[in-house]
């Protein structure tokens, strides 16, 4: 990634940016970055301008939206690479398994609406530890925060390892 989209803001980095701040910069960029407003100027500087307007989407719909800010923080700290395994504590492992599990035999509608209020419980446990660990992170030093991004990447992978689980839930849902 060789541009950081909150220096291409001028904002810090933050789980939680203020949002009409964020909105402020893309309309003032929109503005500035705008290929019509450069219609004169040289082949060379239109596509600078071009790319610019493109960065600048890219980096509002990136930082506008909490689920890819969360996952851009991430990758810009290489926590996420791409075809990397990640490694799940082996309790969280067990209890998808006794999940998946329970899922396979799952022949009825009541058991499938038991087993899904449990994984939206589950679900919820993460989101709440998601949002309470990425509070107040602008105001951590370098090591604090390189241990909060570590447990926010544990929690990132457990949650898409979850949307899996729920994916199977709506396949088996359609069944009753």
């Amino acid at each position: 990634m060789s541009l950081n989209y909150f220096e291409f803001y001028g904002i810090p980095e933050s789980f939680t940016p203020d949002v009409a701040l964020l909105k402020k910069k893309f309309y003032e960029l929109s503005k500035k970055y705008h290929p019509d407003f450069h219609a004169n100027e040289s082949d060379e500087k239109q596509r600078e301008i071009l790319e610019l307007s493109t960065i600048n989407n890219k980096a509002y719909n990136t930082l506008s939206d909490p689920y890819k800010r969360l996952e851009y923080i991430l990758r810009t700290h290489n926590l996420l690479e791409d075809g990397a395994k990640p490694q799940l504590p082996s309790d969280f492992l067990m209890e998808m398994m006794d999940i998946n599990e329970r899922l396979m035999e799952v022949d009825d509608a009541d058991a499938l609406g038991h087993i899904t209020a449990e994984v939206l419980a589950i679900e919820g446990d993460i989101d709440e530890s998601i949002a309470t660990r990425t509070a107040g992170y602008e105001q951590l030093d370098d090591t604090a925060k390189e241990d909060r991004l570590n447990k926010i990447a544990d929690l990132y992978f457990r949650q898409k390892y979850l949307l899996r689980i729920k994916e199977s839930l709506n396949t088996f849902a359609s069944r009753f």
